[in-house]
């Protein structure tokens, strides 16, 4: 690979985004303008060079007397290049181009990732880039902080104690009389049955506390005492803290872990906050088990990376909030980010983004991550070691990984690997190791646009070497989970959005077609996942998905398939949007096991509202917190939702759609909720959009099926929703966020912005949470944690701005009102 170096003549570029119209001409478009600006000593010629970017379908305004072109490349990746009739740009001098693009919403929507290269030489070298916003987001913030306001003011301050005293809730809780004072001398007594649960539960609590805890030890004062007894469930446990002791009662190895994470969150925040003076627990007697055995959260780290450590605290808070499940997203599009032994080309070409024109050593940047290989999230993966040291570490936190091959579909990384593969074999004159592995017919004229815009993303499945490949990744991520002595009951193949015009001009298509084997290209789907369900049952495994694994296309529409509807697949159903409200009840019905993933409700990489700066997608709508709380499992019609606009649904809209049957409500195996890294680059971002969204999630997977999603009368229902939910809010912001301040370092949730309205001449100010701190300043600068604290209406007319702080001193996103 050649090596990319700063350009001999340095043209220090600069360029800046402006939105101009955020519908132009009622069209539906954005209109926006690329200003490029040379400050340098360096001119920019007026040709010999080209800019590439990431964008979302950009296009020339007025392509036939614009001086440059915009080409789309691949995915999202786009290059500017002069036309003739460009001028020499000159020190000092800028070039402004208008340009169309689909709607712009908000910034997650910018361009990115701009980097200059001079042809015939190799060069790269990023360019400074600066945005502006459309001059009317103050007003829509302002219209958005009032619905805020509106929706606030639901929720009342609720005294310590009248909430659940630890989330997931509880089956069943009690508050008794007394404390259990927690010596240094604490003794916990268990069968050797759980030792290995009590094992990590010390190291944990020395953590905490400061001392560690003696296990079987001689004293009988200050003790815990963990039974053995038959008949609960597989997770349940009973827990009882009295003034003497502590008791938990449990059957398995999951009920007592779950237990003494439960007995951990029953110690006092300021334990957590490091706090070791007198430690006291509350005497409670809790009675607990799990709605739903699969409680899912899905972490992506193909399209951009996250590190080993971050996967780790991710297994370590889910599992301390009861999730037992990591679904693990290693490989998509734009990335390929686990080792596989005897495949280096996975991670060496596809565990990379960079400048590239052959891809042969890597792929071209997405989602703005530049030119250079070495790029923290656009490139890396986990080393197989890794990835075995974490499954043993899940192992321990009872949190089972599921790995997914993204497959057939999305598998450009994977696919351009192996073209780089079989290039490196043909020209060591090796034609049958070249093609031992290939994802594509190299003849195939077939053409299609995947929905993230690539045209060579789908592996061909009629390619006996398609299998050969699976069937190596299989085997090495079973070979994985033995070195780690974890259980691997499932490998998930994706199987979603597949676009039309894949293997309609591919020979191998053809020649399966002739030999009679499908009919037509429509029946590779279910060849393909017939192929793959028999490799699994091989190995002792069941076949897990997104929803088009139980989906077949007829006549262009996708239908339910039956063929597979007895063959244990478990289905991810995110699709929840107008046309598809009641697939997961139909799948469900069919005998498919369904995982709930409804994209409404469980997407947390989606904005947590409308506001422009909010980070997040919001193709699906808005998820705040209250969305997966909302969430009604066996008639999620009935969730107070809105549409993907942020829009009420009206009142009976799922009357028309296929309702889930009781044989239907057996496969309805768990709740899932993904969060997909598009717009992840750090770890505060992605913790920013995990919390404090995921403790509905639990909430909705753990905890029992909540009184207001069967009351009949809607009034009443809506009261006892409105309740509970304040309950719940109260629970996440008076003990929850403090808690995650400090836990594993602290994690970075999202600390809301004021709900504010203005009536009678008074302007008003209410928070999400009402325990949070709001403070305010009069002269339009930023409220710092010494501005004065909001108690009381302020006079309307003043310069103020509004930011809410958590009980840690951190503050979120302010909203200025302005003159």
């Amino acid at each position: 690979m050649a090596t990319l170096v700063k350009p001999r003549q340095n043209p220090n570029l600069e360029i800046s985004f402006q939105v101009t119209a955020v519908s132009y001409q009622n069209t539906g478009e954005t209109l926006s303008s690329l200003t490029l600006k040379n400050p340098g000593n360096t001119e920019l010629r007026s040709s010999g060079w080209t800019i590439y970017f990431n964008f979302s379908n950009p296009r020339v305004l007025d392509s036939t007397t614009a001086p440059v072109t915009i080409t789309h490349i691949n995915g999202d990746f786009f290059k500017l290049s002069p036309k003739p009739g460009f001028r020499t740009l000159k020190t000092g001098e800028t070039f402004k181009i208008d340009i169309l693009t689909r709607t712009i919403k908000n910034f997650t929507d910018y361009p990115k990732g701009f980097y200059l290269v001079l042809d015939n030489d190799t060069t790269a070298y990023p360019i400074k880039f600066e945005t502006h916003t459309i001059e009317n987001v103050k007003a829509s913030e302002l219209e958005l902080a009032k619905l805020v306001y509106e929706k606030n003011a639901k929720t009342t301050l609720l005294k310590a104690g009248s909430f659940s005293p630890i989330l997931p809730t509880p089956y069943f809780y009690e508050r008794q009389k007394g404390e259990f004072v927690v010596s240094p001398k604490l003794n916990i007594i268990t069968p050797p049955k759980f030792i290995a649960e009590v094992t990590g539960f010390v190291k944990d609590f020395n953590t905490l506390a400061g001392f560690t805890p003696t296990i079987n030890g001689s004293l009988k004062t200050n003790i815990i005492v963990i039974n053995y007894i038959k008949n609960l469930k597989d997770e349940a446990y009973q827990l009882k803290v009295n003034p003497d002791k502590i008791q938990i009662n449990a059957t398995t190895n999951a009920g007592v872990f779950y237990a003494l994470q439960s007995l951990k969150l029953l110690l006092p925040n300021r334990v957590w906050a490091g706090d070791r003076s007198k430690i006291t627990i509350k005497s409670f007697q809790i009675n607990d088990e799990p709605r739903f055995k699969h409680r899912a959260f899905m972490m992506d780290i193909a399209r951009n990376f996250q590190s080993a450590e971050q996967i780790k605290k991710v297994i370590e808070v889910i599992a301390l909030y009861k999730l037992n499940v990591l679904h693990l997203h290693f490989s998509d599009d734009e990335g390929w980010r686990l080792e596989i032994p005897g495949l280096p080309e996975l991670t060496e070409v596809g565990g990379h983004r960079g400048h590239t024109v052959t891809e042969f050593n890597q792929i071209v940047p997405s989602y703005g991550s530049g030119p250079y290989r070495n790029n923290k999230t656009g490139s890396g993966y986990l080393k197989r070691r890794d990835f075995v040291a974490l499954l043993k570490f899940a192992k321990s936190r009872h949190v089972k990984i599921i790995p997914e091959i993204e497959t057939p579909g999305h598998a450009r990384a994977a696919i351009k690997s192996m073209d780089s593969r079989y290039q490196k074999f043909i020209r060591l004159n090796n034609r049958q190791e070249a093609e031992r592995y290939l994802l594509c017919d190299l003849n195939d004229q077939s053409r299609y646009r995947s929905i993230q815009g690539f045209n060579d993303n789908v592996i061909n499945v009629a390619m006996p070497s398609a299998y050969t490949f699976l069937q190596k990744v299989s085997d090495e991520l079973i070979s994985m989970y033995k070195d780690a002595g974890a259980e691997l009951s499932t490998i998930h193949f994706g199987g979603d959005e597949v676009p039309v015009g894949v293997w309609e001009k591919s020979p191998a298509v053809a020649a399966l077609i002739q030999s009679g084997t499908v009919k037509k290209p429509e029946g590779l789907w279910s060849y393909y996942f017939y192929k793959i369900n028999k490799m699994l049952k091989q190995r002792g495994l069941y076949l897990s998905g997104w929803e088009e694994i139980g989906l077949q296309k007829v006549k262009g529409k996708m239908v339910l398939n039956p063929l597979f509807s007895t063959e244990n697949f478990h289905a991810d159903v995110w699709n929840n949007l107008s046309g598809n409200e009641d697939l997961a009840y139909r799948l469900a019905n069919a005998g498919y096991k369904v995982v709930l993933t409804n994209v409404t409700n469980m997407y947390l990489d989606l904005s947590y509202n409308k506001s422009y700066f909010e980070p997040g997608q919001y193709w699906g709508g808005y998820v705040d917190v209250d969305k997966p709380f909302a969430f009604i499992p066996y008639n999620y019609y009935k969730s107070p939702i809105e549409d993907a606009e942020g829009k009420p649904l009206r009142a009976g809209y799922g009357d028309n759609k296929v309702q889930l049957t009781e044989k239907g409500k057996e496969n309805i195996v768990g709740i899932q909720a993904p969060l997909w890294s598009e717009i992840i680059f750090s770890e505060n971002t992605f913790e920013y959009l995990l919390f404090p969204k995921l403790f509905g999630v639990i909430e909705r997977a753990w905890a029992k099926n909540p009184g207001w999603a069967t009351e009949p009368g809607s009034a009443k229902s809506k009261q006892m929703y409105d309740a509970a939910y304040n309950s719940f809010v109260n629970a996440v912001g008076q003990t929850e966020l403090n808690r995650l301040d400090y836990f594993l370092s602290g994690f970075n949730y999202r600390i809301p912005t004021p709900g504010i309205k203005i009536e009678n001449g008074k302007v008003y100010a209410n928070s999400q949470y009402p325990n949070l701190a709001i403070r305010y300043t009069t002269d339009g600068t930023e409220p710092t944690l010494y501005s004065p604290k909001y108690s009381h209406p302020l006079p309307a007319g003043q310069r103020l701005t509004f930011r809410i702080f958590n009980q840690n001193g951190r503050g979120g996103r302010s909203i200025d009102m302005g003159e």
